[in-house]
């Protein structure tokens, strides 16, 4: 059971990172996926409806058998949990986040300054009769 519990923990943080992620999604994601965003918004927050009602359940099955003092335990683990994921593989995905926004802006970028380029050249042959 301990372990499911973990589990479960792993799966609330995660759901707070997505949360958060969905109120904030990269600008790519924006331009180019503009649903998707609202629909990734919608099932976490059905998700996280689910999550809060079963968080509820288990701190009344746990107060009630195990006593009170045991769900402050438990959220103090979850807590301590919740900071080592942040510190570790949240972080890391921030900055791949980070990089492959850069990237693309970096891509974009450079496509328009080559368009750009290639219509002045385009121009230019056509004035001169390089064409």
């Amino acid at each position: 059971m301990a372990s499911d519990l973990g589990r479960w923990m792993n799966a609330m943080s995660d759901l707070t990172e997505a949360e958060r992620q969905a109120k904030n999604p990269p600008i790519f994601k924006k331009l180019v996926f503009a649903g998707s965003v609202e629909e990734e918004a919608m099932a976490t927050f059905a998700a996280k409806k689910k999550a809060e009602q079963m968080r509820e359940e288990l701190k009344q099955y746990i107060s009630w058998t195990m006593g009170q003092k045991a769900w402050d335990e438990l959220i103090r683990m979850e807590g301590q949990i919740r900071k080592e994921r942040q510190e570790t593989i949240y972080k890391q995905a921030q900055r791949r986040r980070a990089f492959m926004e850069a990237l693309g802006i970096l891509s974009g970028f450079i496509l328009i300054c080559l368009l750009a380029a290639g219509t002045v050249w385009f121009i230019y042959a056509a004035r001169n009769g390089l064409l």
